[in-house]
Formats: C-alpha cells, structure tokens, sequence
C-alpha cells in the first residue's frame, strides 16, 4: 500500500473533485461530491478513467481545501472514487466530512485496508487484482461490472461472500451495453436477488 498522505499537512492526491448526481448503484439519482484520488494499481481494460492510474505531487491537495469546496455547494453525501482511493489512508478525510454531519460513501475494488469509518461501501471486484476479505465484511453494495457473459458466473461467486444484508448489482460495461444488456435483463428476472444498475450519468451527459 502506497503512502501519498502527510499526515502534518493531511494531504491527499487528488485528481479532480466536483458536485454532481451519483450515475450508478445503490444510489443513484442522488446528489453527491466526488472526490476522485489519483493513483492506481488495478489496471481494468474498459476503465473510462484511465487517466486516474498516475499520481504526481502536483495533484496534492489539502483536506481542508476539499472541505472547502464541498461546503461551497452545501453538499450532504460525498463518494470518494479513483483511481483505487484505499491506496491512501482517508481516515482524516472521512473524520472530518462526519465532523460536518456530511454522509461518506466509497467506490472501491476492495483490494486494501479502509482505515476509516466509512457510511457506505459500494465494493466493485475486478478481475485484474484480488480483493482482500475486509472487502467482503464491509461491502454494503456488491457491484460486478458485466463486461462478458462468463462475468455473471463470477457475480454469483462473490455474491456467496457478501453478508446477507449487502445489495446486489449488474452494471453492463459500458461498451457492451448494446449486447449485454438484453442478457443481463434476463437474468435478473430468473435471479431476482440481483438489481440492475445503469450508467445514467452517462445518459445525462453529466460527469
């Protein structure tokens, strides 16, 4: 695990930030912060952000300057993505948006230990690096991207280590959306256990 946090000056890299509608997964539809740190070691194909991978002292910011901002728009419910933001340890990130009574989620592919005391963990596994079993403990929302048919297989493998309570998504890969979705409708039908979740951020042509 990487350390890109000073702890005196509580830094974090940052490689963009801003106020929006959540696009996908549980919830949806709902305005949110995002806070995107830079860096990442887990090297999806069809990642949309791949410009998130790298990290460079330049994209230092402050956690304080990113409360600001949030303030700014009196937002409520902050989502830190990636990048894979559990390369950095968020707790003083996270310890003051609560501190704001400001509601947290993450976006993570579970593959290192969350340090801090989050709301929500949405739990996205990827393929291309094994997630860690605190993943799996903490997930309140499991979320497998749909890229083949054979990744429905692989859902149900990880749906069995989830708790009981965590709910569940297909969300089609982009791309694919045109062949897969069809498929994917289906299979929720017979697999009633699962929601279906939609880039609609993507629909909106907001970021």
């Amino acid at each position: 695990m990487s350390d890109n946090v000073n702890q005196e000056k509580r830094e974090l890299p940052i490689m963009e930030h801003f106020f929006t509608i959540q696009g996908e997964g549980f919830h949806s539809g709902r305005a949110a912060y995002f806070i995107r740190t830079a860096g990442c070691d887990v090297g999806c194909v069809w990642c949309d952000v791949k410009e998130s991978w790298t990290s460079s002292e330049t994209q230092l910011m402050s956690i304080d300057a990113i409360l600001k901002e949030v303030n700014k728009v009196k937002a409520s419910f902050v989502v830190i993505t990636g990048g894979e933001p559990t390369m950095h340890s968020l707790v003083s990130l996270v310890n003051l948006l609560h501190h704001q009574g400001i509601e947290v989620a993450i976006e993570t592919a579970g593959v290192y230990h969350l340090d801090a005391p989050i709301d929500w963990y949405c739990f996205s596994p990827k393929k291309f690096k094994q997630p860690i079993q605190e993943a799996y403990e903490k997930a309140n929302e499991l979320k497998i991207v749909v890229n083949h048919v054979s990744d429905l297989t692989w859902a149900e493998e990880h749906a069995t280590k989830v708790g009981s309570d965590c709910r569940l998504f297909l969300q089609v890969e982009w791309e694919k959306r045109e062949k897969l979705l069809p498929l994917v409708i289906e299979y929720v039908k017979s697999n009633q256990k699962w929601k279906i979740s939609l880039q609609t951020h993507k629909y909106m042509n907001i970021p």
